[in-house]
Formats: structure tokens, sequence, C-alpha cells
């Protein structure tokens, strides 16, 4: 069980009124040399400050600190983004073009799932629509779209996709003991 964070004392809150325009204005300025989204990098800054001052409380020069970890945030993004690899593509013919009866099986699953996904809750059924479209955009363009950040997007599609993996269990009926009862 996770334990709770303390409330934010005087001195915090201060401390953050104090640094946001400062970090805003400097995650922007590392964001548009880098390739990397000014939110993202805003979220890991503010998240590696509370994580500092839960342990071992506020940096002796504030603002000294926060650019060090705007910079360092911003070249772990970079090295990040140089690791990804595109995607294959999938092949042009599948086994489901050849089949009337694939292709028909197919298309319900799909039409089956779509309806599923429209029943979700919330911005569950904007995002996986958006990540279920068939022109496969990226992260950086799903997160443009929904005007949210990209570094939501994979802790929002997995409580999505959680709650339909829920639905469709519960809608799929479990099947029946097998001989006698005892």
């Amino acid at each position: 069980m996770p334990v709770p964070a303390a409330p934010p004392t005087a001195a915090s809150s201060a401390l953050f009124r104090t640094l946001r325009p400062l970090l805003a204005a400097e995650a922007v300025a590392e964001a548009a040399g880098g390739g990397v989204e000014a939110g993202d990098l805003e979220q890991a800054v503010w998240l590696r400050l509370v994580e500092l001052l839960d342990g071992s409380g506020p940096p002796p020069d504030p603002a000294g600190w926060l650019l060090h970890a705007v910079r360092t945030e911003a070249s772990l993004a970079r090295r990040a983004t140089r690791r990804e690899l595109p995607c294959p593509a999938p092949p042009a013919a599948t086994a489901d073009t050849t089949c009337p009866e694939r292709a028909a099986l197919s298309a319900e699953r799909r039409r089956a799932l779509r309806a599923a996904v429209r029943r979700l809750p919330g911005r569950c059924p904007r995002l996986l629509d958006a990540m279920l479209s068939p022109s496969d955009p990226t992260y950086r363009e799903i997160a443009g779209r929904l005007g949210m950040s990209q570094g939501s997007l994979g802790p929002m599609r997995s409580r999505c996709l959680g709650c339909l993996r829920r639905m469709l269990a519960a809608e799929v009926a479990a099947p029946g003991q097998r001989g006698m009862e005892r």
C-alpha cells in the first residue's frame, strides 16, 4: 500500500510558486532545442523536486538546482528518443484478405472492439480511438491531438486498457462446469 504524501507546507508551496515561471521558461527553451515536449520536462522536474523535498528538504540554491534538473531531464529524454526505433510496417497482404470468412470475422472483431471502446468512461474512448487509428500516429501526434502531455499517455493508456479488459471480461460468459457437481 503506497504511503500518502505529506501535505505541502507553506515553505514548499512558496517554493513551487516561486519556481513555476522559471521552470516553464527553462522547459520551453530546452524543449525547443531537443525535440522534447516542454510539458514532459516540467512534469519530470516537478517529480524530482517533490522527491527531493520528501527526502532531504529544499535545495540550498533552488534556481540553480532547477536549471540543472531541467538540463539533466532534457538530456535523458533526448537520449531515450535516440534509442527509439520505428515499428516495421505490417505486410501489405494478410491472410484475412484472401479468405472471405476470415475477412468477415476480422471485420466483426474490429467492429466489436470499437463498440466496446466507445462505451468506456471519461477520455478513454478518444485516446484508444486515436491509438487504433489506421494512420498509426506517434505518441507525440496523439498527445497533440488530445491536448495532453506525451508523458501522460502511457499511464492513461494502461488505465484505459485495464478498464476495457475488465469490461470485456464481464461481458464474456464464464464457461460452465463440466461433468458432475459434487
